[in-house]
Parts: structure tokens; sequence; C-alpha cells
């Protein structure tokens, strides 16, 4: 099969488009024909060796850790899946990954994939919509009625927040450039803030319940947006670079989001889509082939929206 792995940490001149065996799954395993792999910032990290700590891969490394396709075989004890069926998932982060015609995945990490929507395109929800959900409701527990702030909403991550959070009944307001402006309005946002041109500080006129914090801001910015959280509200943030800050005076938490997968989560979220409830944004899909041209892209900050890998022959 074709795949695209590095077999050492640098940069994307390091990916190499080969031939390698079709791997056999293991017990508690599956392998899929892979319809799409969703790209994230982290598989630049990954590949760089920037999240080596984090994120300890054995080389040579396939990365791609959030995948969609259809089953093609089966490992001793799935019973819970069958050839054929079209499933997505959030693969270990660890284990090679979904940039493959083919790739291993634990049959426990695996939903059903939404019907509504080209199967590839699929692979753009799980780890980011899943990182969404948990701030939300696990991490800041979120109901109706609250005000949020969602700064740097404009990114994958950003979207189902907003679209979640709004759908829970609260009140959204969201940061962002004003080329994300139109599509955190269609995602539901109430008040919209332009941070390139607005003081968000001033901006934001009453105190909001939950701040959830998306953007790669400075310590300094970070910590007066604390501010504007009412007592007793919560601080949430995705960049594990920059812990989160509290303010222990006036009972506002911290809390620093580490994304797990969770298939019942996934599965509700899947639902939502199917539903109509939850939209998938692609940008646009590229071929296996050039992914190290996106990993280029990426890592230029030039990347604008989602964007899914999908295998040649797909």
């Amino acid at each position: 099969m074709k795949t695209m792995r590095f077999h050492q940490y640098g940069g994307p001149e390091e990916l190499r488009y080969e031939d390698v065996q079709v791997p056999d799954p293991g017990s508690g395993q599956v392998r899929l024909r892979v319809a799409g792999a969703g790209f994230n910032p982290a598989d630049n990290g990954i590949r760089s060796g920037n999240l080596r700590q984090a994120i300890p891969v054995t080389l040579p490394h396939v990365p791609g850790y959030d995948v969609s396709g259809v089953v093609d075989a089966l490992g001793d004890g799935v019973e819970n899946l069958a050839i054929g069926d079209a499933v997505v998932g959030f693969l270990p982060m660890v284990a090679d990954g979904a940039n493959a015609e083919f790739v291993l995945a634990p049959a426990d990490a695996l939903a059903a994939a939404p019907t509504s929507i080209p199967l590839a395109d699929a692979s753009a929800l799980p780890s980011v919509a899943l990182t969404a959900w948990q701030a939300l409701f696990d991490d800041a527990g979120l109901s109706a009625g609250q005000r949020v702030l969602i700064s740097g909403a404009g990114g994958a991550v950003g979207g189902y927040a907003v679209q979640l959070a709004k759908r829970a009944g609260a009140h959204v307001i969201a940061t962002v450039s004003p080329r994300s402006r139109a599509g955190v309005l269609d995602d539901g946002a109430d008040e919209v803030v332009d941070h390139t041109g607005t003081d968000v500080l001033g901006a934001v006129g009453e105190p909001v319940d939950i701040l959830l914090n998306l953007a790669p801001i400075s310590p300094d910015d970070f910590q007066a947006m604390v501010g504007l959280v009412r007592s007793g509200g919560v601080v949430v943030s995705t960049t594990a670079w920059m812990p989160a800050p509290a303010d222990e005076e006036r009972g506002v938490r911290a809390v620093d989001v580490f994304v797990r997968s969770d298939v019942s989560q996934l599965s509700e979220i899947v639902a939502l889509v199917d539903a109509g409830e939850l939209r998938v944004d692609v940008a646009r899909r590229v071929s296996l082939r050039d992914l190290a041209a996106l990993h280029v892209e990426a890592a230029s900050g030039g990347l604008r929206g989602k964007v899914v890998v999908v295998p040649d022959a797909a």
C-alpha cells in the first residue's frame, strides 16, 4: 500500500511517499480502507519532534490521527463491527496513523460515520469536535443561559465550539479575525469581536461564565481576559504550552483541555451532524502524495480552513 511517513524528526521534507506492506489487524483491532485523514496542527508538531515528549512515536511513523474509512478486515475478538462498515475515529496519537491507504484502528475507538456528508469529509470531525465538546461540557460544565467567550473561534475547534455552545442555549461571544467573521456568524455566534482591530476587554460588555481560549495569545493577554470571567466562573484552554490562568480570590477555576477518544461522545456528535444540527466544514481535499506540501503550508502559517487528506486512489 502507499503511505506517507517520516523516518526521523525534522521538516516537511522528511515525509516520504512509500510502499509498505498492508498491515494485519491484531486482537481488538480492525483494518480500515482509508477514505480521509483530517489534518491537524499537531501533525506538524509530531513530525518536527516538538511534541516528542507528549506524543512519543516510534520511527518510522505514519501521521494522521483523525480517520474515516471502511472496515476492511477484523481482528480477533471484534464483535461490534463488520466488514464494510463506514466508520470514523480518533486514533491513538502514538500509533501509525491514517496518511496511508490502510490503517489499523482499535475497534473501540470507532463510531459509525455520518451518512449525510461524504465519508472522506467525516475525517474532519473526530479530535476537533471532541475537543470542543469536552472543553464546553466536561471541563466547563456549560448549561443553558450562560455567557461564553470563545477566543480564537475562527479555527476548526472554534467552529464546533460555537455551534455546540449555541445549541446548548448559551450566549456566544466569539473573537476572530475579519476573514472568519462570516463563518462564526453562520455557526451561531451572538456577538463577534475582531481581535485584530478591537480591544477585546472593552468590547465584552458584561461578565462571562466561561472563557474558552483556542488562540496562541500571550500570557499577559490571557491573564487580562480572565478579568472578564464572573466570580465563580471557569477558564478553559487548549493551548497546552501555556497553562490556563485562574483567579482563586474570585473563585475562577482554570482547566487545560487534553482531548481524549470517547466513542459515546463521538456518536452523539455524528448524530447531530446527520440531524443537520452540526455543520462539518472542509475547506479542501489534498492528495496523499501532496502531504509534504500541506505540512509546509501549515508550518508557514498560511493554512486556512480544515483540510482532509485522501489516498490517491480514492
